[in-house]
């Protein structure tokens, strides 16, 4: 296999855990702190190696796309004032990778997303990232996707990106019937969907990060439509761990799930902390909001 070049991010859904909102915002471009989430994506799939990324959007979703283009008159108003910090803050996201945008015209769920990306990523792996997800690594020079890449090419198979979730919250997830085959690394058998708390075959969950042979796609295209007329990703995934060796990688570092309201107020939190500039006030707001 050629190393990992691809990558297709899925932000076509409705978002609607964040109506009402979501009608006029995509949830994709909700701000953690002063940053869209989906540019914390694009970011994370460019350092990791990836070169060209499939933003799979919808009619309504325009703003992503837009996001991602040059804005020469805003660019040229910072550049005369001398705003170079500003500057470079806003024509970043244009030069991460070469995007490309598809429209999925239906929303048949997030298996016909990927399969809208099979002439894209023609014969090669495709690494697939959500895009109302962010995961950071515990190391910032090692990605999660880049350590899906690293396991792909050093086990010779599609990776997927797994947590371990409290025994409670199983029902929730995708879980790995699996076994470890090293470090961190385990050898899935089979992946099954939500599953009760006593029948889940383990507690590790996906999470959001996929690196794919491109045998996922004849998987998708031969994947009946389920719950809700749609295509489900992990009925495929099923598919292909029973044609082909499949794997799961426990990451280091954190899922941030900015799918839910209260996920979203999490990570603005915690990434406000992170900045120097504001982490302090931040701090004081809290300790006043909680009566400490």
């Amino acid at each position: 296999m050629p190393p990992v070049r691809k990558a297709i991010i899925p932000a076509a859904g409705f978002g609607t855990r964040f109506l009402p909102i979501a009608k006029a915002v995509p949830k994709e471009m909700l701000p953690i702190v002063d940053r869209p989430v989906i540019d914390y994506v694009v970011e994370e799939a460019a350092a990791s190696g990836i070169t060209d990324i499939l933003i799979v959007i919808s009619r309504d979703k325009r703003a992503i796309e837009e996001f991602f283009h040059s804005h020469p008159s805003l660019e040229a108003a910072l550049r005369s004032k001398g705003k170079s910090a500003e500057l470079e803050i806003v024509s970043a996201p244009n030069h991460r990778a070469r995007l490309h945008f598809t429209w999925q015209q239906e929303m048949l769920g997030l298996g016909d997303a990927v399969l809208l990306g099979r002439t894209f990523a023609g014969n090669d792996p495709c690494a697939v990232l959500l895009g109302d997800t962010i995961v950071t690594s515990s190391d910032p020079a090692n990605p999660v996707t880049a350590q899906l890449c690293a396991a792909f090419n050093a086990q010779g198979g599609s990776a997927v990106a797994l947590e371990e979730v409290p025994e409670d919250k199983v029902s929730r997830y995708g879980i790995a019937d699996a076994s470890p085959i090293g470090d961190r690394t385990w050898r899935v058998h089979q992946w099954v969907e939500k599953p009760s708390r006593e029948s889940a075959p383990s507690r590790m969950a996906i999470a959001s990060r996929y690196v794919f042979s491109p045998a996922i796609f004849d998987c998708l295209a031969a994947t009946p439509k389920g719950l809700g007329g749609e295509i489900q990703l992990t009925d495929a995934m099923r598919l292909l761990a029973s044609r082909e060796p499949m794997f799961g990688v426990q990451f280091n570092g954190t899922r941030h799930d900015i799918g839910n309201p209260a996920g979203f107020i999490k990570a603005n939190l915690e990434f406000a902390l992170q900045r120097p500039e504001m982490a302090d006030s931040i701090r004081r707001t809290i300790a006043d909001l909680s009566g400490s």
